[in-house]
């Protein structure tokens, strides 16, 4: 059971294995296959090396660094933290309703009209675990638990790729890519803003530079120097103004085996950020190349028409500014969002404080902008983005009561299907429980396939 669960939450291995599989079934040769098998694993190895490398080596210490600047407490938003809780006591319950969940994404891709595979496992690996956690209030153990489970984690995996394609069809141009990134709601929520400006803005991507400025076309120049200009205001109040050598979190980052000056740190980790970017990209684009259309094969013999539904980072390409921009103003909603949360907590009712994490408004945040422009164009990314930046605020704020009285006080999810989930199935696990609950889960289940087998299709 941990081979396999070690296979399915690592994404490179599950994409390199559906490669293989789509592959063999269109009957390639084997050249192909194994070329078309390494490429796509490698490819989600080196994505995963450069989202790896600008959270230790950029988004981290940014956020350590403004929050210290700017004397925020409160909640940080990690899905990592909290699964981490949840697994130490119900990793096997995890690892089960992981399984099934697989499973029955399958079947419901199959059997229902909502034809999508959703691939990113450690997603996958992270919703399992809060359904663990949840229908355990509500009761649930052993069998009855992993089925549940599994069971609404495969009706998951299926409805946010869903609420999603309309807009990623529009980002890809195709119609044979899905969206596997389980903040769903948050960049639906970005690109119905986005539609306000319909036609009425250009795209982040064909703003016009100034000759002398023309350079900020190239994207790895306009992040990294975007990104010095940031490192470099925040270190300067943390170190300059707020005397932060002499506290050790802050004076930790400029040790070494010679002393760091803060300025040389701040350039330097502005544009490792623009060199995590630029990482991911690449390995983007190598996946793409194959495992669409080694997916075919899958499509045409297990499940007739199914998508691939990929990591949030598989729409980077298509907008790389709306990345920068969409990052950038969800962070200063994210801000907003905390002030707003302190002035109702001061004066109306007890709310947790939720700092804005660095790392879910870029990977959420720049997402949202990709999809917000994608509707609206630059009006429509500047906008939505904001509004997603505050709606990831305000959602696991809403949030905390259920995680609090899963005894996770001071930790919460962050993406906003996780939320949404927790919201929903946290409240009807309080006021259902028991063969009630599971008999909840197996209906919710069978809506998409029932319908699809009563409702008339459209011709």
């Amino acid at each position: 059971m941990d081979f396999i669960i070690n296979i399915l939450s690592t994404p490179a291995i599950l994409v390199g294995l559906i490669s293989l599989i789509g592959l063999t079934l269109q009957k390639k040769p084997i050249e192909d296959i194994v070329k078309g098998t390494l490429k796509t694993i490698v490819g989600f190895l080196v994505l995963t090396a450069g989202s790896n490398f600008l959270q230790t080596g950029s988004l981290n210490d940014f956020g350590t660094i403004f929050n210290y600047a700017f004397n925020m407490q409160g909640v940080v938003p990690n899905n990592e933290a909290i699964v981490s809780l949840g697994l130490e006591k119900f990793a096997s319950d995890t690892a089960y309703i992981m399984c099934i969940g697989m499973i029955a994404n399958i079947v419901m891709a199959r059997f229902s009209r909502l034809h999508y595979i959703f691939l990113t496992g450690h997603h996958t690996l992270y919703m399992a675990c809060m359904l663990a956690v949840i229908l355990n209030v509500g009761q649930l153990s052993g069998p009855q638990l992993w089925i549940g489970g599994g069971l609404v984690l495969g009706l998951i995996m299926v409805l946010s790729p869903a609420i999603c394609q309309p807009t990623m069809s529009k980002i890809t141009g195709t119609d044979e890519l899905g969206f596997g990134h389980f903040g769903g709601v948050g960049y639906w929520f970005a690109a119905q803003i986005g539609k306000i400006f319909k036609g009425k803005s250009k795209s982040t991507e064909e703003t016009n530079f100034p000759q002398r400025i023309s350079f900020l076309r190239d994207t790895t120049v306009a992040i990294g120097l975007t990104m010095v200009i940031f490192f470099t205001i925040v270190t300067f109040v943390a170190v300059v103004v707020k005397d932060g050598m002499n506290d050790p979190t802050i004076s930790a980052f400029f040790q070494g085996e010679t002393q760091t000056h803060w300025l040389v740190w701040a350039i330097t980790k502005g544009l490792s950020f623009a060199g995590g970017v630029y990482i991911i990209l690449s390995g983007v684009r190598l996946i793409i190349g194959e495992i669409v259309p080694a997916f075919r094969g899958i499509a045409e013999k297990i499940v007739p028409g199914a998508k691939p539904a990929l990591d949030c980072p598989v729409v980077f390409p298509y907008a790389p500014n709306a990345v920068l921009i969409g990052f950038l103003v969800s962070f200063v909603g994210g801000i907003v969002g905390l002030f707003i949360l302190g002035g109702i907590n001061k004066s109306l009712v007890p709310v947790a404080l939720i700092l804005p994490g660095v790392i879910p408004h870029f990977f959420c945040g720049a997402t949202a902008g990709v999809f917000a422009n994608a509707q609206g164009g630059l009006k429509g990314c500047l906008l939505g983005s904001f509004l997603h930046g505050l709606l990831i605020t305000f959602l696991p704020a809403i949030c905390m009561p259920v995680m609090g009285s899963l005894n996770f006080a001071n930790c919460t999810f962050s993406d906003a299907d996780f939320s949404v989930a927790g919201i929903i199935l946290g409240n009807i696990a309080q006021f259902i429980q028991g063969g009630g609950l599971f008999v909840v889960c197996i209906v919710l289940y069978l809506i998409p396939i029932v319908y699809n087998l009563v409702a008339p299709k459209k011709k």
